[in-house]
């Protein structure tokens, strides 16, 4: 477990309530996350990265560089002022490559342990690669493959299948410990890569399984290979490439010139220096390993130091499902309710994959996320606010399937956003289906006036190819113009022909009764 401290009586409460901090001493930077809390997905409030460069000049040397002590230290007086004022109750403070294997490293830790008053646990090159595995993890579940992490000072491989981690290996392969010479130099840096990685069998066997890239080098090259082919969204969590397409990409990265490096659009300069190397080791892991495409992941370390506290229960929960519910209670009405929306309107989605079924529940918790909104930017918003949110559990055609749903929800989408952000990501059957789950929960939302505990007394059904409102006899008072006009329309979308009936009251007990 790494370095941990709670601070106040309270531990319960301040792990589900209150600020928890992670703190990440690395080769090249120091970072601190701040998260709202302690739960499945934790929101990041503060994120401030320091650039010290601890370990520059390492091979050469054996120990930390001076001046990146200096800055370290400035660093973390800074952060551990921060987290007093913003009330975090829990750190969680580790250190990788350069502070284990530089001769200085430990007694160094234990220094800035002394002033910051909390342990500050220098992870072996195992226990990094396990944690960053399963940082991975607790954003995709069903990640199965190798998961790549590369820091300034080191790259952590592990193969993963099935939620399980089956082998792992830490490699010195960081761009900041080697010479500059061999990081401009795509040869001399595959020379290095091809002695270290020499002898890893296992990571061999890749055909038909993914390489999730982790680490700041390589989600550099991620958007800039997003720049490159126009890709119409900007998130580069869970950015999915085929591995032939990287490979291509990572040749014509490594033939730049430094200044086309430095001119690469969303990438800054001291990422575009070391993107010729992360290609190069990118591409080469990729060839060896025969995987068929990249996903590239912002979940990694840190991530993994908060999803490796939580109870096995909480591990296991649907971390898009979760994430859902916690920006249901953020954004929707008290009215609103998610779940009792997606049972209402499932029995007219038969024959479903449970795929599909867990992105119209995750779009049914977001039903109610623009409700407050100008009514002429609800669309708008609803799909761009999806697209672009910090989702986890979920991939980026899978956003754009839950975008269109809510969207669709307030009215039709504009051509213009269809052709620009949703017809690249979707099919033409997943849109079909993507706007029938959306003009459902419109349905839904009319039909109860936004209190959606009302829809527990109707129901909507299939009945082969009839689609069937049921209402109490003593409700056809809220079956208006409105309600019939969406109804139809949603009996369109699915194929079906519309048909209102009405039970008996006493079969209809409660809020309409």
């Amino acid at each position: 477990m790494p370095g941990i401290i709670t601070r106040g009586k309270d531990t319960v409460k301040a792990h589900s309530e209150r600020p928890v901090a992670v703190i990440d001493i690395g080769s090249n930077s120091i970072r601190l996350v701040v998260y709202d809390s302690l739960n499945r997905v934790s929101f990041p409030v503060f994120n401030e990265k320091i650039e010290c460069g601890l370990g520059r000049d390492m091979d050469r040397t054996g120990r930390l560089h001076p001046e990146g002590m200096s800055l370290a230290r400035q660093s973390l007086h800074r952060f551990v002022a921060l987290m007093n004022a913003m009330g975090v109750v829990q750190v969680v403070a580790v250190a990788t490559a350069a502070i284990r294997d530089s001769e200085d490293g430990p007694a160094f830790a234990r220094e800035l342990e002394a002033f910051c008053d909390f342990p500050i646990k220098i992870l072996s090159g195992e226990e990094e690669a396990r944690i960053s595995a399963n940082g991975v993890l607790s954003a995709i579940p069903d990640a199965s493959g190798f998961v790549g992490d590369l820091g300034g000072g080191s790259v952590e491989l592990v193969a993963i299948d099935d939620g399980r981690i089956r082998a792992l290996s830490t490699l010195p392969l960081g761009p900041i410990r080697m010479a500059r010479e061999i990081v401009i130099d795509p040869d001399a840096a595959l020379q290095v890569v091809n002695r270290n990685i020499e002898g890893l069998d296992w990571i061999k066997d890749g055909q038909g399984k993914s390489f999730y890239a982790v680490g700041g080098a390589w989600r550099a090259f991620a958007r800039a290979h997003m720049a490159h082919v126009r890709y119409p969204l900007k998130v580069s969590h869970h950015y999915e490439v085929s591995a032939p397409d990287v490979i291509k990409f990572a040749r014509h990265i490594e033939a730049l010139s430094p200044k086309k490096l430095s001119s690469l659009p969303n990438v800054s300069k001291k990422r575009a220096a070391t993107l010729p190397y992360a290609s190069v080791l990118l591409e080469r892991l990729l060839t060896i390993s025969n995987v068929d495409k990249v996903v590239f992941s912002a979940y990694g370390l840190r991530e993994g130091c908060l999803f490796e506290q939580q109870p096995a229960r909480r591990q296991a929960e649907d971390p898009l499902i979760e994430i859902c519910r916690g920006v249901s209670a953020f954004t929707g009405r008290l009215t609103a309710d998610g779940e009792t929306l997606f049972h209402w309107i499932s029995p007219a989605f038969e024959g479903e994959e449970p795929w599909q079924r867990r992105l119209r529940r995750a779009a049914c918790l977001l039903a109610d996320l623009e409700w407050s909104e100008h009514p002429d930017y609800r669309v708008e918003h609803a799909l761009l606010r999806i697209l672009r949110y910090p989702l986890v559990g979920v991939d980026h055609s899978g956003r754009a399937f839950m975008g269109l749903a809510v969207a669709s929800r307030h009215a039709k989408v504009r051509t213009q956003l269809m052709t620009r952000f949703v017809e690249p990501l979707l099919s033409a059957d997943e849109m079909a289906r993507a706007r029938a789950t959306g003009l459902a929960m419109r349905l839904g939302y009319t039909l109860s006036g936004g209190v959606v505990s009302l829809l527990e007394q109707t129901s909507l059904t299939r009945d082969g190819d009839r689609l069937v409102l049921q209402m109490p006899d003593h409700a056809d008072v809220l079956v208006g113009d409105v309600v019939q006009r969406r109804f139809k329309s949603l009996a369109k979308a699915l194929g079906c022909a519309p048909k209102v009936t009405y039970v008996p009251a006493s079969e209809s007990e409660g809020a309409l009764a």
